[in-house]
């Protein structure tokens, strides 16, 4: 009897472990995000454990939550969303887990203050998770994690700039509104570095683009040449090719004389 009540008490947190341990596993797959530049392959891997940040990007509270103005913005990265503290208290919170569990099945909710109580609309996620890279120019600035959800009245986003800081991690602070139903904040933080997994060489470099060039020029001569003197000329089977006294005396010319 004793072990059956102990068991009883223990299967929720193992459910709650089990749930983490799943979330965590999905987010590897969701934040890899390779880009080639044409030289360099540039890897990110978001939710790699880092010395100081076990879990990657993503946050060890469960959630990442800012507030601005009467709104307030839950999300995480690269996974869905875990309540142990501070949970949103929405009304009806469709498509989030509902009002026992909001906010536990999506990865990002807004909750918007109208006459005394909180009007929530979620507006991502984890399946519609997707990474792109934040300035081609300079891919070491970071990324774009950009999730979405469809809603009955309109199709709602958030997007977050992530931007490279090897020094630590800072942020969200802000919140910004682009749409009507689309956010945008921005946070630092070193999983957002990119690694260098393979360098390429950098082709044939000047002097062997100038051979290609010298070698594209002579292939047009003779080509053109030979056409003019078979077809303009009436020269017909080898001597059609120009200067072809020259082409065949050019080894004996380079041969080096003995004495």
């Amino acid at each position: 009897m004793i072990m059956e009540n102990e068991s009883r008490r223990l299967l929720p947190l193992v459910i709650f472990l089990f749930t983490i341990q799943l979330r965590v596993s999905s987010a590897f797959g969701i934040c890899e995000h390779t880009f080639f530049d044409g030289y360099k392959l540039y890897n990110f891997s978001l939710a790699s454990p880092l010395p100081s940040f076990p879990h990657g990007v993503l946050s060890e509270d469960g959630f990442y939550k800012v507030a601005v103005n009467g709104t307030v913005l839950w999300f995480q990265l690269c996974g869905g969303m875990i309540f142990n503290h501070d949970p949103p208290r929405c009304v009806e919170c469709s498509g989030c887990g509902g009002p026992s569990r909001c906010g536990m099945e999506c990865s990002a909710l807004v909750a918007i203050r109208a006459g005394g109580y909180h009007v929530c609309t979620t507006i991502g996620q984890v399946s519609s998770t997707d990474v792109s890279i934040l300035d081609k120019l300079n891919p070491f600035k970071g990324v774009i994690l950009r999730m979405s959800s469809s809603g009955k009245e309109h199709n709602c986003s958030l997007s977050v700039s992530m931007l490279c800081d090897s020094t630590g991690a800072q942020g969200p602070d802000l919140m910004e509104k682009l749409g009507t139903c689309e956010y945008a904040t921005t946070l630092r933080h070193p999983s957002a570095c990119a690694t260098i997994t393979s360098i390429h060489g950098k082709g044939f470099g000047w002097f062997g683009n100038l051979l290609i060039v010298v070698i594209c020029l002579f292939g047009a001569y003779m080509l053109a040449g030979t056409v003019y003197r078979h077809f303009f000329l009436g020269v017909h089977g080898i001597e059609a090719i120009p200067n072809l006294d020259f082409w065949v005396s050019l080894p004996h010319r380079t041969q080096v004389p003995s004495y």
